[in-house]
């Protein structure tokens, strides 16, 4: 499982041939207002349980749209939100917010030790992957792979993620791949390697 994980974040980064987004920056600001009431004006949302939009590969938030429209990923809040949006309005949006940084939480002392290991080395007893291996050192993720940018993201919000995808609520995921990594994960290991993740930058 772990080479598998591994080999298809190679490959998939390696073959990727789309390319980069080419939306309007200035009219993603102006469509992007509507988004500010949960992510923040500058799409660093300020509740814990919202995804910080800023700094968010383009291509990874082009395809989350596309999945609320499609009903392949479920929110109740983001699928009407989404459903109004143009293929032209998502390629801006998802420029604009890709173009402004991202803040960085503080990860949570007593985590920081297992959620490094995790992170960085996973966990061979139970053929856990490293985090690090698409998601890059510092969380950075790999646009051109549409692996997301999860370095200094609100850690209550991966915690959620991770629960999700190991429930299997959520599955719009490449492969099912985190749905088998966070399959592997206990909930004190979802809770260190999230904590650490929202101070990396």
């Amino acid at each position: 499982m772990k080479v598998k994980v591994l080999l298809v974040c190679f490959l998939t980064a390696l073959s990727s041939t789309a390319v980069f987004a080419q939306g309007d920056v200035q009219a993603g600001r102006a469509k992007a207002a509507m988004c500010a009431g949960c992510h923040g004006p500058s799409g660093n949302s300020q509740n814990p349980i919202w995804p910080k939009l800023a700094g968010q590969g383009a291509f990874y938030i082009e395809k989350q749209l596309h999945d609320f429209q499609d009903k392949k990923r479920n929110n109740a809040t983001m699928a009407p939100m989404a459903m109004g949006l143009s293929d032209v309005d998502i390629e801006n949006v998802a420029a604009y917010f890709a173009s402004v940084p991202s803040t960085v939480e503080a990860a949570s002392a007593d985590l920081v030790a297992l959620g490094e290991k995790l992170y960085r080395g996973g966990k061979a007893s139970s053929g856990l992957p490293a985090c690090i291996a698409c998601h890059g050192p510092s969380g950075a993720g790999s646009e051109p792979a549409a692996f997301p940018r999860i370095g200094g993201q609100h850690a209550p919000y991966l915690v959620q993620t991770l629960k999700d995808f190991k429930a299997g609520t959520r599955s719009n995921d490449h492969q099912g791949m985190m749905r088998d990594v966070a399959a592997r994960m206990s909930n004190e290991e979802i809770e260190a390697v999230s904590s650490y993740i929202s101070g990396l930058h």
